[in-house]
């Protein structure tokens, strides 16, 4: 009897252990379910956190990127050429790239009997190696301060209020009060009553000739200058510098522009060597033709 109870003892406990087994599975999986979707839940926060790629994971070609007709307006060929020569002309000559997915660059010489013009255009794409903390984005941003501050060219901020103050105080400085009166007073006499009251003092052949002798500074180029950029891709500055002057050197004029769109940064530069000393190129000029041409790269970017 006693052997028989401990069979049918022995027969129910394998039972009970199967059943608890599968209780405990099924809370387990029950369990599992929820700590899945927990762990879940935190891999998606983690993941959150991590820095997303740039926008751009290759580069176009330069020589092709480029504007054509902005190309030929900002390079003239010599009339001397032939149709092969202003072919190879306009189409550049591609930078040596070991990464063409990382930098490559293209560059095109024009020379004429009064000058030499220089333009270059070049791409750099900006991976950052520690996405958990800088995105590719943030890294070319980086970069680009980088190479803003190495131009000396301040940080974009806030508008700057001495503009007005300087100017107030350029226009009526603190103690030169008296001084423009009279400057003043004798212009306003010359442009107002000159001419009736001319026969007495005979200044009205001197108020013509005093205009014209004030007309040279106006007439003078204006320089624009370095600066930053708005408008221009996510951030843009332009460096412009003029050659020094003397009796035979030459004054050169080259501008570059530096502008980022996402994780890429893009550099044109432009230059103007004259033939011959005492020609100056136009800062205007120079700069608008340089801007266009980065404006059609922004746009090639965007498509």
């Amino acid at each position: 009897m006693q052997r028989k109870t401990v069979r049918g003892v022995r027969g129910v406990l394998p039972g009970i252990a199967i059943l608890t087994v599968l209780t405990a599975g099924l809370t387990a999986c029950t369990d599992g379910g929820g700590t899945g979707s927990t762990s879940d839940a935190k891999a998606g926060d983690s993941v959150g956190t991590v820095a997303q790629p740039g926008k751009y994971r290759i580069l176009p070609m330069p020589c092709k990127a480029a504007d054509a007709k902005k190309i030929k307006a900002m390079l003239p060929a010599a009339e001397t050429l032939t149709p092969e020569q202003r072919e190879a002309l306009y189409a550049g000559v591609a930078d040596a790239s070991y990464d063409a997915d990382r930098r490559v660059g293209c560059r095109w010489t024009a020379q004429t009997a009064t000058e030499t013009r220089l333009l270059s255009v070049g791409f750099e794409r900006v991976v950052s190696y520690d996405r958990a903390t800088t995105s590719d984005d943030d890294k070319a941003h980086q970069v680009f301060v980088r190479q803003l501050t190495d131009a000396h060219l301040p940080f974009p901020g806030p508008a700057a209020s001495p503009s007005p103050s300087a100017s107030a105080s350029a226009g009526n400085p603190a103690g030169s009060g008296p001084s423009p009166t009279p400057s003043a007073s004798n212009s306003a006499s010359a442009g107002t009553g000159a001419s009736p009251s001319g026969p007495p003092s005979g200044p009205s052949s001197g108020s013509p000739s005093g205009s014209p002798s004030q007309s040279p500074s106006p007439s003078a180029p204006v320089e624009l200058g370095s600066r930053v950029l708005d408008g221009l891709g996510n951030e843009a500055f332009l460096d412009d510098k003029l050659g020094q002057a003397g009796a035979t050197a030459v004054q050169a004029r080259t501008v570059r522009i530096v502008f980022r769109t996402s994780n890429v940064i893009v550099t044109v530069e432009y230059s103007v060597q004259p033939a011959l000393p005492g020609t100056v190129p136009p800062s205007g000029e120079t700069q608008d033709r340089a801007r266009q041409l980065a404006q059609a790269l922004v746009e090639r970017f965007n498509e």
